[in-house]
């Protein structure tokens, strides 16, 4: 089987998304084309720092550029023979989506998001150092938050949950846990291996080095 080959039902799928609710989209839905991924979209619902369904989220979907999407089939094939498995909580994010973060940073603070996601950084501090920004890499389509789990589908201990705006989400923090240092690099190692770069204040955030579009943020919702 030539490369051409090996692509081509990623490159149908796009062409079929392109027509049925991803206006004329250049990404592919990773949970069907990747079947085994854990796909745990929280911005489409309630549970995520707003405290409600993100705009632009209208379905709990993964989409990702072709290359993105080849490059996390291979950290899945890796991480699958350690019996792990990927656990994605944020794929493409429509600038809409953006615009609804920068909003809500301008909003009074709520107690509850507040000591779940943000207990020891000022909501006023979170553009200024760097958790929230007015244009985010995952609007380019080739960003990804993710984390492994063991086969049951049970989270490895990463120090912090998801989203979790502090500098104990820096992915070398020495504040957490061995454990949860030693599994930050293997997640790290992996990604890494297969063409990903992290971004050093959050362990679950991913941008592929090569992607094919980095000037471009798009805007199209996720259905």
């Amino acid at each position: 089987m030539n490369a051409m080959t090996s692509r081509l039902p990623l490159l149908l799928l796009a062409v079929a998304l392109a027509t049925n609710g991803v206006e004329q989209s250049p990404l592919i839905d990773v949970g069907i084309t990747l079947p085994g991924l854990d796909v745990r979209i929280r911005y489409a619902s309630h549970d995520n720092f707003t405290g409600t369904r993100v705009d632009g989220y209208d379905a709990p979907r993964c989409l990702l550029t072709e290359p993105a999407a080849a490059a996390l089939a291979r950290v899945a094939q890796d991480a699958s023979e350690l019996g792990l498995r990927l656990v994605v909580f944020d794929c493409y994010r429509p600038q809409r989506a953006v615009d609804h973060f920068m909003r809500w940073t301008t909003l009074p603070d709520d107690a509850a998001s507040r000591a779940e996601y943000y207990p020891n950084v000022a909501k006023s501090a979170l553009v200024p150092e760097g958790y929230i920004a007015e244009k985010s890499g995952h609007s380019r389509g080739s960003t990804i938050d993710l984390t492994l789990a063991r086969a049951d589908g049970e989270l490895v201990d990463m120090g912090t949950p998801w989203d979790y705006f502090d500098p104990l989400s820096w992915t070398e923090s020495p504040a957490v846990s061995a454990a949860a240092r030693l599994n930050r690099l293997l997640l790290r190692d992996l990604m890494e291996r297969h063409g990903f770069q992290n971004y050093a204040q959050e362990w679950w955030h991913y941008t592929l080095r090569n992607e094919p579009m980095p000037d471009t943020y798009l805007d199209m919702p996720v259905r």
